[in-house]
């Protein structure tokens, strides 16, 4: 998700005055709002009068709309990827995740020869390696930690299953309104500015305090049974996570040459935009709540 500051077309070494903000900052904001507005109570909605299923069902809709623009980026530099083998693939590790028992049978190996089986189909065109590598970071990209998502759901017990989730996407959210608002008020020195030169080391700080607070409340509503030290370090963890991975999607769109992964939510982004922090933090729920809680 973005943080700090809208991405800037190019890095510059001299810091931005205290409480800059960028052009549009007003507009944009009141796009992100309305958008939050009407997105955030289906989303809720879904998770807690809805059976896990449907959960599982929006976010395989929403990583299939995340897999499309991560292809659409890799047309951007002239790569084709294997679009329909990248889907196969995708849906393969999002099950072997998600529902491990469901599977039955070890699908990696089966995910492994479909697409070298397809690189090889394209003979000697020597854009196949590229191809292939590039549709395989697409499918454990979304597919993989996708799969961590959704299995936030299925975890036993299941009567916790939309706390987990909603664990996860108010940290993200908290983190993220934290380091926007904080990054534009004190933001001076830059997080990453090869990356992604509008976010700073301010806006990373608030990003984390707003993961922290943002756990506790969940924990509060509807987690009383983790312990209060747990929840701060997870909190933490999946903040500094979602911050790492709103990175490396900035490192795709930088690569790419462009602003956004795509228009589907106005004031923030495409899919992608919008899945880049969950995926990157719901691992760490994942594997505490699967082996740890």
């Amino acid at each position: 998700m973005n943080d700090a500051t809208a991405e800037s077309p190019a890095p510059s070494d001299r810091p931005p005055p205290r409480g800059f903000r960028a052009p549009g900052f007003g507009g944009n904001l009141a796009r992100r709002v309305g958008t939050a507005f009407v997105v955030l109570p289906l989303l809720l909605l879904a998770l807690f009068r809805g059976p896990a299923w449907l959960t599982v069902a929006v976010v395989a809709a929403a990583l299939a709309l995340g897999l499309v623009e991560f292809f659409g980026l890799l047309r951007a530099r002239a790569i084709q990827p294997m679009q329909r083998v990248g889907f196969l693939l995708a849906a393969a590790l999002f099950v072997e995740v998600a529902w491990p028992a469901g599977a039955h049978v070890p699908l990696l190996p089966l995910a492994a020869l479909l697409v070298l089986g397809f690189m090889l189909s394209r003979g000697t065109d020597r854009e196949s390696v590229t191809a292939a590598a590039a549709t395989l970071l697409g499918a454990v990209y979304l597919g993989t930690l996708g799969g961590t998502i959704a299995a936030l759901r299925l975890v036993p017990p299941p009567d916790q299953g939309a706390w987990r989730l909603t664990l996860l996407l108010v940290v993200v959210i908290f983190s993220d309104t934290f380091a926007f608002f904080l990054g534009h008020a004190l933001g001076r020195r830059r997080l990453a500015p090869a990356i992604s030169p509008g976010k700073s080391v301010e806006g990373a700080v608030g990003g984390v305090f707003g993961g922290v607070l943002g756990a506790l409340v969940v924990r509060h509503l509807g987690l009383g049974d983790l312990p209060l030290a747990h929840a701060v370090v997870l909190g933490g963890a999946v903040a500094v996570l979602g911050i790492f991975g709103d990175l490396n999607e900035s490192l795709l769109k930088r690569w790419a040459k462009v602003k956004d992964s795509g228009t589907l939510f106005p004031g923030h982004g495409g899919m992608l935009d919008r899945l880049d922090s969950l995926l990157f933090g719901a691992p760490v729920l994942y594997y505490y709540f699967l082996y740890v809680r």
